[in-house]
This record gives C-alpha cells, sequence and structure tokens, in this order.
C-alpha cells in the first residue's frame, strides 16, 4: 500500500489535524494517550510499535459513546497505552494531510464528505467508529468497524498485540478459543 510505504517520509501540513475525542474532551474521563499521526511517527522512529487509529467522527454517537465506555475502561486504558500508538482520526477532516509525495484531502460528498486517509486505511469502507490497526512495519492489519464493549475490544486489541502476518499467523478463531478474558462472564438472567 503506497500509504504506508510513504510514511517513511511523513509530513504533516497542520499542526492541529486531529482533536482530542470528545469524551476526553469533555469530562476527562479517558486516558487513554490519544495523538497525532505526526507525534505517534516522531515516536516510531525511536521506538517501533504497533498502531491503533481510532476513526471517527463529531456527529458519531456510537463514537461517543465507545469513548464514554470503552475507552474509558482502565484495563482498555492501560493496555492500549502499553502496546500501541493511540491515534485519534477524524474521518471527516476538512483540512489537508501531507505525506511524502502525496496530499491526502477532504472530499465534499452530499451534506457532508469523507477525507482520503482515512477512506484509504479502511478501504473505502466509510462507517463510524472504525480501529484500524498498523504492524511495526506501518503495514495495515486490519479495519475493525463499529462499537464494541471493553469485553471484545479488550480481546480484539490482545489479538493485534500478538499477531504478526509473518511471524506469528495466528487466526482469530484460533486466538479467540485460547483467549481467557480478565472480564467476569456475563450472568444469564433466566425468566421461570
Amino acid at each position: 500500500m503506497k500509504f504506508i510505504l510513504a510514511l517513511g517520509l511523513l509530513f504533516l501540513s497542520a499542526p492541529n489535524l486531529f482533536s482530542q475525542h470528545t469524551a476526553e474532551a469533555a469530562t476527562g474521563a479517558s486516558k487513554i494517550k490519544w495523538m497525532s499521526f505526526e507525534e505517534a511517527f516522531a515516536l516510531h522512529q525511536t521506538n517501533p510499535k504497533k498502531w491503533l487509529i481510532d476513526v471517527s467522527t463529531e456527529w458519531c454517537g456510537w463514537c461517543k459513546r465507545m469513548d464514554q465506555t470503552t475507552f474509558s475502561d482502565s484495563l482498555i486504558v492501560d493496555h492500549v497505552n502499553a502496546n500501541f500508538y493511540a491515534v485519534a482520526l477524524d474521518g471527516e477532516f476538512k483540512g489537508d494531510i501531507v505525506i511524502g509525495d502525496r496530499t491526502y484531502s477532504f472530499v465534499a460528498q452530499g451534506q457532508r464528505g469523507y477525507h482520503e486517509l482515512p477512506a484509504e486505511l479502511m478501504n473505502g469502507k466509510m462507517s463510524y467508529p472504525t480501529i484500524v490497526f498498523l504492524g511495526e512495519n506501518l503495514e495495515n492489519l486490519s479495519a475493525v468497524p463499529g462499537y464494541k464493549d471493553a469485553p471484545s475490544f479488550y480481546q480484539i486489541v490482545s489479538f493485534f498485540e500478538t499477531y504478526h502476518p509473518t511471524k506469528n499467523p495466528i487466526t482469530w478463531d484460533d486466538f479467540s478459543r485460547a483467549f481467557v478474558s480478565p472480564y467476569p462472564a456475563p450472568v444469564e438472567i433466566g425468566t421461570n
């Protein structure tokens, strides 16, 4: 993917491209260390590790709910901060993002539109929220769409923490069978 190769020449044209998540800005509840591409890339140069990119929008109710619940869960916060560069990316950012010789721009479409960079990261499937995982070599591992509660998301980030397409090509099914959740099992309420 040209995007991944171009990251080697990363340059962002505007300093304030990515705003903090809504819940963090409003309540201070989230403690995930959200950063911009520029910040993550600078850290990646001296300490390569995987990236977790949260693609959301200002109007997305499920994105806000994920900020308030999943991204505020202490197990999620600790796990993400320890194992990933967490990047917040607005799927409808109106400015340009320049990476190497490529400029990613906003594309107006109807009343809204989309930004080309998240569209490329999400393989054109514009759905919010979507979490994109990049590997240590900045290869796109997967885009995971939709709201996820804390127990489900913990399993997903645990999988991508250990997954490597060539060194550890475990399947999701094999991983899921062996995974032990740190969350208590939900209590089923029966009717009598």
